[in-house]
């Protein structure tokens, strides 16, 4: 944990991950009793608080990092037998370290933040506001803490002594608390999406529908409270009647990008490709906050002054073979590495006919291969009954508009809140408390629609579920929660409120690791993308309390069970 932290201008504005922000010009002001000024100073704060949600450690390596390897995908890289990828660490793994160190600066900057927030003289609606945003991502911040690391130490005021670094684990319970107040107290001040009109600042719906994930992550293990369930419908419910937001209907039949024309995979007559859309709307930097509420922003290509890039679309996309590529391709389709490949599981999990459209935009249907003494990419068909090999796809550089491209980072957003999402926590808590009503199997119902290309607000008798119980309705939302939401950094969540967590990834290893090694299912031996759920045990339901932390901080005595 960061033992002194104090605000700079230069830090909070040069690496804000928020475009809007982003706009403001660094200042000189340094000291506190400076900084705290007016509602300049107060906003450029508030940017410093958002800041750690896209660095390296944090939303910049959930895809390829933290949320590498689960039932949905796995590290492609077979030479990759250590670290985070494939469950093979130690308390000493810079990866977690960073990850602890980020989440506190955040909770840090925003303790400054909260503690200063009256200084300046200014709109009293505008500083309810900011600190309505810093009470949310302070929660937020545990909320990320808590579910990785457990017990962790509750951090509520600023640190203006070496003497207040040492400060003991709170109970995960208490965290929760803290979670919860901060969280219900910020939905009362900030914003409307609305008001708002970009998805990188929070906003009441975004808070409302963050809390319903706080409140089922509750109801399930290790908490077991399952009265959260109830809290988790009546904010889903706040969500979905706000009107605010709504599932993307609108889509694209084809599109020329940078002098290339690009056809988009084929789908089925009289369907549309919405859902996908979503995706090519992120590469485009097009806001459509109606069904993206909440995203991490990135910005730029560093040619344009701007460093705040991120992984989607470069590092987990698409792979372009061979690895050195000429700098033109750079541009069109855009290098990427393909970190990420999704699991035959996953794959199943869609329609087998191929109705569901879903799949063959998530994996992806098509590879790059480089010419590099013609300067030029070919685009070379997978069959579509291959399971194994394929590419997680969901982010696809050849739609990013700005140029020049960076190899290595693109400015695509993560998407931390899609109002899909909403829906099926609607589906699920509404299942859990009164069963599996009309209500419940609407609000999945929409969502399955859209996948399969469909109305989604007309009845349909090849997407719609039907006459399921309050059991296999639930077994339902977990596998659309995992055929809509993968590799949005849910999963590893979900599996674990679930209880699931260490039965499934260690199938889904021996699945991989019984892969064929050749013929129509596989595009080359994928046998190693079981390693990673192979080496999950229970340990893995948490990450350690980095040894640097422990080192420090000497109230901290034992680490977390098998660390």
């Amino acid at each position: 944990m960061k033992k002194i932290y104090v605000l700079l201008v230069l830090v909070a504005i040069a690496s804000s991950s928020c475009k809007k922000f982003l706009d403001t010009e660094p200042t000189d002001k340094i000291a506190l009793e400076q900084y705290y000024t007016d509602e300049t100073g107060l906003t450029q704060a508030l940017a410093g608080v958002y800041d750690p949600l896209g660095s390296g450690n944090v939303y910049g390596n959930l895809p390829n990092g933290f949320e590498a390897c689960t039932d949905e995908g796995y590290y492609a890289r077979s030479g990759q037998v250590t670290g985070i990828q494939v469950f093979n660490f130690d308390p000493s793994n810079t990866n977690v370290t960073g990850l602890w160190t980020d989440l506190y600066t955040g909770i840090n900057r925003a303790n400054d933040l909260i503690a200063h927030v009256d200084v300046p003289q200014m709109d009293e609606g505008k500083r309810q506001i900011i600190l309505g945003e810093a009470l949310f991502l302070r929660g937020y911040y545990y909320f990320m803490l808590v579910t990785r690391f457990g017990d962790v130490p509750l951090r509520l005021a600023p640190t203006t002594s070496p003497n207040g670094v040492q400060l003991a684990r709170s109970k995960t319970a208490d965290v929760y608390a803290q979670i919860l107040k901060d969280m219900t107290t910020a939905e009362t001040k900030v914003a409307t999406s609305t008001a708002i009109g970009y998805p990188s600042r929070v906003s009441k719906t975004v808070v409302q529908g963050i809390l319903a994930r706080v409140c089922l992550q509750m109801a399930g293990y290790p908490l077991n409270d399952t009265g959260k369930y109830a809290d988790a419908l009546a904010w889903t419910k706040k969500v979905i009647s706000s009107g605010e937001h709504a599932l993307n209907t609108t889509f694209s039949s084809d599109a020329t990008f940078n002098g290339f024309n690009e056809t988009l995979p084929s789908v089925p007559a009289n369907s549309n490709n919405a859902y996908r859309q979503i995706f090519i709307n992120a590469a485009q930097e097009v806001y459509n906050t109606k069904e993206s509420m909440w995203e991490i922003e990135f910005k730029g290509n560093r040619a344009d002054g701007y460093f705040d890039l991120g992984p989607l679309g470069s590092q987990v996309g698409i792979t372009m073979t061979p690895s050195a590529a000429n700098s033109p391709l750079y541009n069109y389709p855009g290098y990427c590495y393909g970190f990420i490949k999704g699991t035959a599981r996953l794959f199943n999990k869609y329609d087998a006919t191929g109705k569901d459209l879903r799949r063959d935009w998530v994996l992806t249907t098509y590879t790059w291969t480089v010419n590099n003494t013609a300067n030029t990419a070919t685009k070379t068909a997978i069959a579509k009954t291959v399971q194994y090999g394929r590419d997680m796809a969901k982010w696809r550089r050849e739609y990013e508009l700005l140029t020049p491209k960076d190899k290595n980072q693109t400015g695509i957003n993560f998407p931390v809140l899609r109002y899909a999402d909403i829906l099926l926590m609607f589906a699920e808590a509404e299942n859990q408390v009164n069963g599996p009503t009309a209500e419940a199997f609407d609000a999945i119902n929409q969502v399955r629609r859209r996948g399969y290309g469909l109305p989604v607000a007309a009845a349909s008798a090849v997407a719609d579920l039907t006459g399921l119980n309050k059991a296999t309705f639930q077994q339902a939302i977990e596998d659309e929660r995992m055929r809509e939401l993968c590799f949005e950094g849910l999963r590893r969540m979900d599996l674990i409120r679930w209880n699931k967590f260490v039965s499934t990834m260690n199938s889904v290893g021996a699945e991989m690791g019984a892969a064929p090694t050749s013929g129509a299912l596989t595009s080359g031996n994928q046998q190693y993308g079981g390693l990673g759920g192979k080496n999950v045990t229970a340990r893995n339901l948490l990450f350690p309390i980095p040894s640097l932390e422990m080192a420090s901080n000497k109230l901290i005595t034992e680490n977390n069970p098998g660390w």
